[in-house]
């Protein structure tokens, strides 16, 4: 059964539809993945962020390897409707896979890329469960 708020999104031509999560504490930027019509609305009726690998071709469940769950606390459409943005409390503070608080952990100075945060924890530890 298709939810009728579901149609107002401009989906693209995959079906899928561009979605940034945005810590609800500090508006930090943690991530950009992307979301099918199952995933956002298992998202809303969760209240836990669930995206569409686009590499794995299946629905994921953020933090369900890791244990960083992000708890969605509100979603939006912006004005064209065709980007989906989730304010999110982001569980361990980690929501990249490298193990750094945001997925934007690169700067551009003086023509180079720049990391600017550091690793939270490692990675090897996060995924080895």
């Amino acid at each position: 059964m298709t939810e009728s708020w579901l149609e107002k999104v401009k989906w693209d031509e995959h079906g899928l539809v561009p979605a940034i999560a945005q810590e609800a504490s500090t508006n930090d930027v943690l991530t950009l993945a992307w979301m099918n019509r199952e995933s956002l609305a298992k998202t809303v009726a969760t209240g836990e962020a669930h995206y569409w690998s686009r590499s794995r071709r299946r629905l994921w469940k953020k933090g369900e390897q890791s244990g960083f769950v992000q708890k969605v606390r509100e979603v939006r459409l912006d004005c064209d409707e065709d980007v989906v943005l989730l304010k999110v409390e982001q569980g361990g503070g980690i929501a990249c896979h490298t193990g750094r608080h945001s997925c934007f952990f690169q700067r551009l100075e003086n023509g180079r890329w720049v990391t600017v945060e550091p690793v939270l924890k490692d990675p090897k530890e996060i995924y080895a469960r």
